[in-house]
């Protein structure tokens, strides 16, 4: 059984293959996609994995500390990337970009599911974001 590891409502989980993925909902009458599958949503949407790959659809740079709560990251705040990543025949997904500079993002940039710790939660926690697919040599 796969093991949730962000509380309620479940949104990143661990395969039994050590694997993370989010957990979206999906309604098969309407073919629409959430994230996250909050309680309201579970009378209309059935838990489902989200692809772990997408590209970014748009991005941006946090620069300024956002409000506490719920941000409770340092004060010492270090500006980082967000990004809406297009899961292919899903949707779009709100995260951080990890393992870039902003100067090395582009739009429709190929990118895969991580994860990092997560300031906001308890000590060892971690968060969901996204990173450059790693690049095979041809």
């Amino acid at each position: 059984m796969d093991q949730d590891i962000t509380g309620d409502p479940p949104h990143l989980l661990v395969a039994e293959d050590g694997s993370y993925y989010l957990q979206g909902g999906h309604n098969e009458a309407s073919g629409k996609y959430v994230f996250p599958l909050m309680g309201g949503d579970r009378e209309f949407f059935q838990p489902v994995p989200l692809k772990r790959e997408g590209t970014i659809w748009s991005f941006t740079v946090q620069r300024f500390r956002p409000k506490t709560p719920p941000y409770a990251g340092p004060d010492d705040f270090t500006p980082y990337l967000v990004a809406y990543v297009d899961l292919p025949g899903q949707l779009k997904v709100e995260a951080r970009l990890v393992d870039i500079e902003e100067d090395e993002v582009e739009i429709g940039l190929p990118v895969e599911l991580t994860v990092v710790p997560d300031i906001n939660g308890a000590p060892g926690s971690v968060m969901h974001a996204f990173r450059p697919m790693a690049k095979v040599a041809a």
